[in-house]
């Protein structure tokens, strides 16, 4: 009776109220934790296994930056877009409407006017397309360069501006529907003042 355990008292899972912040689960125990380390520690006993393993794990991560492309995610995008510079970036370019989403369309059609489909007028007149959609994409980008290097030196004063312009003009030139991750703002709609 001396050296008996005393029962631990039961403690209700649904009852416990899950904290902000908090990852939405209860933390594994020792020994799920160490079951589950032999598990992902555990050598393929053949080459198929071993291919089919890392099939698996390529197939499980693709999926993982999809949705993250798709949902706008931190934690699965690909290096390139992670980071709150970046988040604010995408949202910058996103929030406004510029001349530079055409050009794919007007040089699809410049090309198409280009080679005689309208006769003579069309190959004259896509020479004039052509020039007055470079000054225009060309008057955009500075415009955006000028805007954006502003914006993040504004609200992210310690952050390099190294690369903000060629982040922000690539994704000015697609088309919205191509953009990727995919545009999480709305048109005109205003950005949130902090981004950590």
């Amino acid at each position: 009776m001396l050296f008996r355990r005393s029962k631990s008292p039961v403690v209700d899972e649904s009852a416990a109220v899950a904290k902000p912040g908090g990852k939405g689960r209860p933390t594994p125990t020792r020994k799920e934790a160490e079951a589950a380390a032999r598990e992902r520690a555990k050598v393929p006993r053949s080459r198929k296994e071993l291919a089919r393993q890392q099939r698996d794990q390529r197939m499980q991560s693709s999926r993982q930056t999809r949705e993250a492309m798709r949902t706008g995610e931190e934690k699965h995008l690909p290096a390139r877009d992670r980071g709150p510079v970046k988040r604010f970036i995408r949202d910058f370019v996103d929030s406004r409407l510029g001349f530079s989403e055409l050009l794919a369309p007007l040089l699809i059609l410049i090309m198409v006017l280009g080679y005689g489909a309208a006769g003579s007028a069309g190959v004259t007149m896509s020479g004039f397309l052509m020039q007055t959609t470079m000054l225009l994409v060309i008057a955009d980008v500075l415009w955006l360069r000028f805007r954006l290097r502003r914006a993040v030196r504004e609200r992210f004063p310690d952050e390099s501006l190294k690369g903000v312009t060629f982040y922000g003009v690539m994704r000015a030139i697609n088309m919205r529907f191509l953009r990727m991750p995919k545009p999480q703002r709305k048109i005109g709609e205003s950005l949130p003042d902090t981004y950590r």
